[in-house]
């Protein structure tokens, strides 16, 4: 197996990880945090992050002539609403609730595809995204009454999904002349004042420094899920058609019931076994070829 054939499924990896662990940390920020206040941190450190590594690999800052809209649109849904909409979510559900909804964003990127664009799909990709979309039925289930104790968990968790499946396309269907970690980069960067603004109007100026373990948590989220992970993202995406792209995300919400499995001996229901299951099927038809016979 070449290098070019190993990358797909190392990125896929590292991503899950990444964003796989970070939801239950947000529990403990925001136990202590308001959203805003969190966000605002955890984004200020993500533009410190990109920026340094940008300074260090002397890449360009510039953005292309004619860019700046689909820029901006791509910021405030993959990032802006994103944050806001995921730690809304996290307030009013179980942090693992809340991922599975913000997950479900491979069955809108398919939604929009075909409404929208009228992308067809062939008969491999839509059994992936069918047994997918099981996937999340089956993490769902023994949720649903959590759900309808708290819809605006519900709420924020499906616009999360929604606006991350729109901001995939657009970055996707947006020609960005060569940029690298610019793209990423502005799109944090571009979030930040209204996010801090948000800050000082609805939860006022801080008056002191978190806890530690609280400020551990802003910088690990900016420093690593945020940055390095958005940065992989949208490589896969640049990668992948959208549709493959936005199924390979179904995996990360996989993170936190196997974690609680093995480091914590959770049981293991029938239901999560067989997410488990649909989650590695989907994930093997939308991502190894098919051989010709």
């Amino acid at each position: 197996m070449n290098r070019s054939s190993l990358k797909v499924p190392a990125l896929l990896l590292a991503l899950t990880l990444m964003w796989g662990t970070n939801w239950a940390m947000f529990r403990v920020a925001l136990d202590e945090l308001p959203v805003l206040t969190f966000r605002s941190g955890a984004l200020l450190s993500g533009v410190f992050t990109l920026g340094l590594i940008m300074w260090i690999r002397r890449e360009s800052f510039a953005i292309p002539k004619g860019r700046w809209l689909a820029l901006i649109l791509a910021s405030a849904m993959n990032v802006g609403i994103w944050n806001v909409a995921t730690s809304m979510a996290v307030l009013y559900l179980p942090s693992g609730h809340a991922s599975v909804l913000a997950y479900t964003m491979p069955l809108w990127v398919a939604l929009i595809g075909l409404i929208v664009y009228r992308q067809r799909l062939s008969g491999r990709l839509l059994a992936a995204i069918v047994i997918g979309a099981a996937a999340v039925v089956a993490l769902m289930v023994p949720n649903f009454a959590s759900y309808a104790k708290a819809p605006l968990g519900l709420f924020w968790g499906l616009l999360a999904a929604i606006c991350w499946a729109i901001g995939t396309f657009v970055v996707k269907r947006t020609d960005w002349g060569g940029m690298g970690l610019a793209l990423t980069f502005w799109q944090v960067a571009l979030t930040v004042p209204p996010i801090v603004l948000g800050m000082v109007v609805i939860d006022g100026i801080p008056t002191h420094l978190p806890s530690t373990p609280t400020l551990a948590v802003m910088i690990y989220t900016g420093g690593l899920p945020m940055a390095f992970g958005t940065v992989v993202w949208f490589t896969l995406v640049r990668l992948l058609p959208t549709q493959v792209a936005a199924l390979s995300s179904i995996a990360i919400p996989i993170v936190a019931i196997v974690s609680g499995i093995v480091l914590l001996h959770e049981p293991l229901s029938a239901l999560q076994a067989v997410a488990i299951a649909s989650t590695v099927i989907s994930l093997w038809l939308a991502l190894v070829p098919s051989r010709s016979v």
